[in-house]
C-alpha cells in the first residue's frame, strides 16, 4: 500500500510541476503555436543564405505599405497646406437677389389650392396686376428668389425665377408649341448628349430649340429650320429673351448655339452636305417629304424622332420610308400621356370634416399677353383665401385625394426612327 501511495505522490507532483512540460524545464508548445505559415515551411526546406534572403524581402515587403500610407498621408497634408482656400459660399452660394430687365415668376394659391402664374419681366417703373391686386416692379427688384410679398389687396404672391418649362408654357407662342412632356421624351428617345450636333426642322416657337440648346451645351450646335417669316422671327425672339434673361440672373451664361435658318428644309440638300449629323427631330406637316435631304447627314445608327399630332401622319411617313426604301428602321411609336391629381383638406368646422368637398374647376384657358401679365393653368373662376394662416385649426386633419378634372390630354405621337446600313446582296 504504501508503494501505490508513493506512485500516485510521485505522478501528480509530476504533472502538477509542469504541465505539459518538456524535458529540460522548458514549456512544452502547444499544437497551433507550432503551425508554420507557407512561408516558414518553405524557408526551413532552403539554405540558412537563401532562407535570410527570404525572410528580409518578406520583412520589407511589410514595412513598405506602412511607409506608402505614410507617404499619401504626408502628401495629402501638404496639399491641404499648399491648395488655394475656396471661399465658403461658393459650396452653398445664396442666390443673387432681382434685377432689372429678367423674368420673374409670381404664383400665388388660389380656390382649393390651385396655382395661378404671372411672368412678368422686371422694369423699375411698371407694375404687375393680379386679380388680387397690384404689385410694383420695383418692391421685387433687389429681393432674393423664393419670398413672398403681398399685392395691395393683402394677396401673397411667391417671387421666383422661372424654369424653362415654365418659361416654355408662358412664353408668347404663334404655332402650338411642342409640350415639355413631349419635348422630353424625344430627347429621351434621341439620346442628345453634350457636343452633339441636332438638326431642328420646324422652329414654332422656340420651344423645342430652348431644350436642345441646353443638352448639347456650349460645345454642341442646333440648326434649326423654319419656312414661315413669323414663326421664325418669334422663335428667335424668345430664344433672345430667355438667353438675356438668364445672363442677368446667373453667373454662368447661356450657350449661344442654335443657328435660326429661314429656309425650306425639303431644299437644303446642299447645305447638308456640309455638316454630319448625330440626331434629326422633325416637328412639321409633311416629314417624309425631308428624310430624303437630311438622311444622307445623319450619322450611322442615329435617331430621327419625328412630332405628329395624328396617327394618320405616322401611318403616311411609315408607308413613304417603306416605298422609298429609305435606311430607317421605326423602333417604336409612344404617345406620352399623365395624370394630374388634387390632395387638399377637407373643409373644416370645429374640427369635424365635412363629407364633401367643392371640386368645381374652369378649363377655360385665358388669352395669351405679352411678357407683362401671362396666366397659366388658371383652373378656379373665383379668388377664395379660404385656407388663410388666421384660419388654420391646430387638429387632425382627413384629406381628399382624386385626379383632377384638368388634365393634359393628347398632344402628339413621337415616332423614334434608326438610320442603319442596309446588306449589300
Amino acid at each position: 500500500m504504501r508503494g501505490w501511495r508513493g506512485l500516485r505522490r510521485a505522478a501528480s507532483s509530476v504533472l502538477s510541476s509542469g504541465d505539459g512540460a518538456a524535458p529540460g524545464g522548458r514549456p512544452r508548445r502547444r499544437a497551433w503555436e507550432t503551425s508554420l505559415s507557407p512561408l516558414e515551411r518553405v524557408r526551413r526546406l532552403l539554405p540558412p543564405e537563401e532562407a535570410a534572403a527570404v525572410g528580409r524581402c518578406a520583412a520589407a515587403a511589410r514595412i513598405a505599405p506602412e511607409r506608402g500610407k505614410e507617404g499619401e498621408e504626408e502628401e495629402e497634408a501638404a496639399a491641404a497646406v499648399t491648395a488655394p482656400q475656396a471661399p465658403v459660399e461658393a459650396a452653398g452660394a445664396c442666390p443673387a437677389p432681382f434685377r432689372a430687365g429678367e423674368l420673374a415668376l409670381a404664383e400665388m394659391r388660389r380656390k382649393y389650392n390651385t396655382p395661378l402664374k404671372l411672368l412678368c419681366r422686371l422694369e423699375a417703373g411698371s407694375v404687375l396686376t393680379s386679380p388680387s391686386g397690384r404689385l410694383p416692379h420695383r418692391d421685387i427688384i433687389g429681393q432674393l428668389p423664393g419670398q413672398e410679398l403681398r399685392t395691395s389687396g393683402r394677396a401673397r404672391l411667391l417671387l421666383r425665377r422661372p424654369s424653362l418649362e415654365e418659361y416654355v408654357l408662358l412664353m408668347p407662342r404663334g404655332p402650338t408649341i411642342a409640350y415639355p412632356k413631349d419635348i422630353n421624351a424625344i430627347l429621351m428617345l434621341m439620346d442628345v448628349h453634350p457636343g452633339d450636333t441636332v438638326l431642328e426642322s420646324g422652329s414654332g416657337t422656340g420651344a423645342m430649340s430652348l431644350f436642345l440648346s441646353r443638352a448639347v451645351g456650349p460645345k454642341g450646335r442646333v440648326i434649326s429650320y423654319e419656312i414661315r417669316n413669323d414663326h421664325h422671327n418669334l422663335a428667335k425672339k424668345n430664344y433672345r429673351q430667355w438667353r438675356a434673361a438668364w445672363e442677368i440672373g446667373h453667373t454662368e451664361e447661356w450657350p449661344d448655339n442654335v443657328d435660326f435658318i429661314l429656309k425650306d428644309i425639303s431644299t437644303a440638300a446642299e447645305d447638308m452636305k456640309s455638316v454630319t449629323l448625330d440626331a434629326i427631330v422633325l416637328d412639321m406637316l409633311n416629314p417624309q417629304s425631308a428624310l430624303p435631304v437630311v438622311y444622307p447627314s445623319l450619322k450611322q445608327g442615329g435617331v430621327c424622332a419625328v412630332y405628329l399630332a395624328n396617327i394618320t401622319q405616322v401611318i403616311d411617313l411609315l408607308d413613304r420610308i417603306r416605298t422609298c426604301k429609305l435606311p430607317f428602321l421605326c423602333e417604336k411609336i409612344i404617345e406620352v400621356t399623365y395624370r394630374n391629381w388634387l390632395v387638399l383638406p377637407a373643409k373644416m368646422k370645429n374640427c369635424k370634416s365635412s363629407p364633401t368637398v367643392e371640386t368645381e374647376e374652369n378649363n377655360e384657358e385665358p388669352p395669351q399677353k405679352g411678357y407683362g401679365e401671362i396666366h397659366i393653368q388658371d383652373q378656379e373662376s373665383e379668388y377664395d383665401e379660404s385656407h388663410s394662416d388666421d384660419e388654420k385649426i391646430n387638429c387632425s386633419v382627413p384629406y381628399v385625394a382624386r385626379p383632377s378634372y384638368w388634365q393634359e390630354g393628347h398632344s402628339a405621337f413621337l415616332t423614334k426612327l434608326r438610320k442603319f446600313r442596309p446588306l449589300v446582296s
